[in-house]
């Protein structure tokens, strides 16, 4: 099935909540509507069409000047290879699901696909997204006590944490900020 089919399928499953698709990009992705996120993954993993039985990868991503945080979902769909019974790549898709920025929250799919549950944990960590109906959804890189999400565009980085002195990407002894 290719990447188009893929997007009328969805389209014609989820109408409106298929914000955007963006065929002639260097790496095809589909927008999302968060408010249906969880009905269109349940559907990408479980429509015999679709497949889309691997989550590859989570990347949190920060739109600053859209005043926005999401998500893009790193999925494909295996087959196995009947000789050798070893699984191959059947297709891949990348899904954004944009959230406010003020009360980022996208809904969990750690129950969909188990590599979701630390990657949804580094998202909420590093970027403060939330993600509602996570088993477990606590810091998993910062300490407990730490201030903010480092991975921020407009984070402030600390010139101390606990009497360590901070320090920048280059090093420099005497940060500014």
């Amino acid at each position: 099935m290719s990447f188009e089919e893929i997007c009328q399928v969805l389209k014609s499953q989820f109408g409106d909540a298929i914000e955007e698709t963006a065929v002639d990009s260097c790496r095809p992705f589909v927008v999302v509507n968060g408010d249906k996120w969880g009905e269109v993954a349940t559907f990408l993993r479980d429509d015999k069409r679709m497949g889309f039985d691997l989550l590859r990868c989570i990347t949190a991503i920060d739109l600053l000047a859209d005043d926005k945080l999401g998500c893009v979902y790193d999925i494909a769909a295996l087959s196995a290879v009947s000789a050798t019974n070893d699984m191959s790549i059947e297709r891949e898709l990348a899904v954004r699901v944009l959230t406010d920025r003020n009360n980022p929250q996208i809904q969990s799919v750690a129950k969909l696909w188990a590599a979701a549950d630390w990657h949804e944990r580094e998202a909420f960590d590093l970027m403060g997204i939330d993600f509602p109906g996570h088993p477990n959804l606590e810091r998993i890189l910062c300490p407990d006590d730490w201030v903010g999400h480092p991975l921020r565009k407009d984070y402030a980085h600390p010139l101390e944490y606990q009497g360590i002195p901070g320090t920048t990407e280059h090093e420099l002894k005497s940060p500014r900020h």
